[in-house]
């Protein structure tokens, strides 16, 4: 048998995972030396290079002094925390990355609670101790204090660490004195994470990933925990419902560096490997023997904390960019989402075209959003809301913890606007000028907030939260969003009538967009919809008068991200998406029917 070592990379995002990975496939001679490969070598989905954060978790395997070493490379972010808890059952050890000069960060708490629940053992790198001003020392004492906090073990507070920098491209025992590789660090790996013990017996395999082949349909990825397995072997799948399928495994992938690797030989326990063949299987269930199945426990992933709805484009112009606009294809293809996004969630509504789509945050709901419209749908999202729960007949709420980077100057205003929104200050703390706000805040508080933030702190602050509970609802929130600028004819923005109507607020449009009665082409200066023509041109008359023409001056239109458009929304309102553009729009598009509706509701419209 191999000897083998299964290590799961977990950071808070952007403190250097998958640039770390980098450096262990060269220091792995997985290359040529003449070979042009690039940055991030992990990151090859597009939208993970664009944003520069893991989304999708990934396998990869280096071979060192004989050892056989399967990375996995998680993301970050707690909104793919479903990626990170799957992925953790297939590790025997961590390691742990922190920013030498930000320290152990909210997300580096949730990556590491998992991996510490699961019983592993933490490797600790503190990478970036080039950044100028950074304390590497302080930055171990903080993750002592945090495994304390998260009760390890103490074989697990007996860690080693290393230093160094992934994008010099060393690791070494000690901070002042860069070395030449990342060797140190495979050593460490080595030295401390043994090779596992597994026990004698039939075959166990519990799936923890899914893959996907237009050629070969799904492909099942996991680890062995106990006895062998080979291609044509008939297995027995044990489902989380208690029934079991039988299956022939048709073919057998191993990891080889960057790609998989077909095999015709048996695979032991402790590997980790790839299996053509399954028929319906989810992430969770167990492979096991043919004859005495015995299922392993099941997955347990965290609840989503949001929901939005999910509806077919049914504005004026539909189907005009994209491929994918009727309600069958949308279905198809959230339900399909489903079975390898482990933290969504999708349930049909009373209407036909729309979804209810729960998952972990705006990040995690706007990266499929994305995905689909690259694919070519088209459809329109409702406003973001949370989950609300009734323990013991009390009706509850999730509520975050909150961490912000501001500096000093800004300290108050932040702090205003976090309590603003039922938020409780944790911790203050400041740091060469610079202050760390420690919140708890409930969801609903974090929807809309970021582009708040940056506006008071002059684009300065950096915020990130994760999920803490469910607790007693915290009432009313004190904010109000201003009202909308909309457009009540069809037709083409013309620049003389934006000019005019610059004073009653800021548009998003630009001169010479089309737009449809009911779009929401700007923000009212007061906290009243507004309805607005924008297609009115200018009435020519036979006489000519100087000044008449006077050159336009129009101010830029404001643009919104898609996240940023998520939390803007108010109830009323929804996210036009298609492949070319963004558009919001009221959910009634008449101007009588809206009136009519918010005259029922006791809302007016001017």
């Amino acid at each position: 048998m191999e000897d083998i070592r299964n290590i799961a990379i977990i950071a808070h995002v952007d403190h250097g995972k998958t640039t770390l990975v980098d450096r262990i496939l060269y220091q792995g001679k997985l290359f040529r030396d003449n070979q042009k490969v690039g940055e991030l070598i992990l990151d090859s989905n597009e939208l993970e290079r664009e944003r520069g954060i893991t989304i999708l978790s990934k396998n990869v395997s280096v071979r060192y002094k004989g050892v056989k070493i399967n990375i996995i490379d998680t993301p970050g972010h707690s909104d793919f925390g479903g990626e990170v808890e799957r992925v953790l059952n297939m590790a025997d050890g961590v390691l742990l990355i922190v920013d030498a000069f930000e320290g152990p960060m909210p997300q580096t708490r949730f990556v590491l609670q998992k991996a510490l629940e699961l019983k592993l053992k933490p490797i600790v790198v503190v990478n970036k101790v080039d950044k100028p001003n950074c304390n590497p020392e302080e930055t171990v004492e903080k993750v002592f204090e945090l495994m304390c906090s998260l009760d390890a073990d103490d074989d697990q507070l007996d860690f080693p660490v290393v230093y160094g920098s992934a994008k010099q491209g060393w690791m070494g025992p000690d901070y002042k004195t860069p070395t030449n590789d990342v060797s140190h660090l495979l050593d460490v790996i080595l030295d401390t994470i043994k090779p596992q013990e597994y026990p004698e017996g039939s075959l166990q395999m519990r799936i923890t990933s899914l893959d996907y082949s237009s050629y070969t349909g799904r492909i099942a990825i996991g680890k062995v925990t106990r006895g062998s397995i080979k291609a044509g072997d008939v297995v027995s799948v044990a489902k989380s419902d208690g029934s079991i399928i039988k299956a022939t495994i048709k073919e057998l992938y191993r990891f080889e560096g960057l790609a998989k690797e077909k095999t015709k030989e048996p695979v032991y326990a402790g590997e980790i490997c790839a299996l053509l063949g399954l028929e319906s299987f989810d992430i969770g269930d167990t492979v096991c023997d043919n004859l005495e199945p015995e299922p392993l426990s099941t997955i347990k992933v965290d609840e989503p904390t949001m929901s939005m709805i999910f509806a077919s484009n049914d504005s004026p112009f539909f189907g005009r960019e994209g491929k994918y606009v009727t309600s069958r294809q949308l279905r198809d293809r959230l339900y399909k989402e489903t079975e390898k996004n482990l933290a969504l969630r999708v349930e049909d509504t009373d209407s036909a075209d729309k979804f209810t789509v729960y998952g972990r945050g705006i990040l995690h709901l706007s990266i499929l959003v994305e995905t689909m419209r690259r694919e070519g749908f088209e459809l329109q999202l409702g406003q973001p809301r949370v989950i609300i729960k009734e323990i013991n007949g009390q009706k509850c709420e999730p509520v975050e913890e909150l961490s912000i980077q501001v500096p000093d100057d800004f300290a108050g205003k932040v702090i205003e606007i976090v309590t603003q929104r039922k938020g409780e200050i944790v911790n203050i703390e400041s740091r060469n000028d610079r202050s760390n706000l420690d919140f708890r805040i409930p969801s609903r508080g974090l929807i809309g907030m970021r582009n708040v933030l940056l506006t008071a702190t002059e684009g300065e602050a950096v915020m990130s939260h994760r999920f803490d509970a469910f607790e007693p609802w915290k009432g009313e929130l004190g904010i109000r969003r201003n009202g909308s600028l909309i457009a009540i004819e069809t037709g083409q923005a013309i620049p003389y009538s934006i000019d005019k109507l610059q004073d009653r607020g800021k548009f998003f449009i630009y001169p010479g967009e089309e737009v449809y009665e009911g779009q929401i082409i700007g923000e009212n200066t007061r906290y009243n919809d507004i309805g607005v023509n924008v297609t009115k041109t200018k009435k020519l008359s036979n006489v000519r008068a100087a000044g008449s023409d006077e050159k336009v001056q129009i101010a830029p239109p404001v643009r919104f991200s898609l996240e940023e458009a998520m939390e803007y929304i108010a109830e009323d309102e929804m996210i036009e998406i298609t492949p070319k553009s963004m558009r919001l729009r009221k959910i009634i598009l008449n101007q009588l029917e809206r009136k009519r509706a918010a005259r029922e509701k006791g809302i007016e419209e001017e």
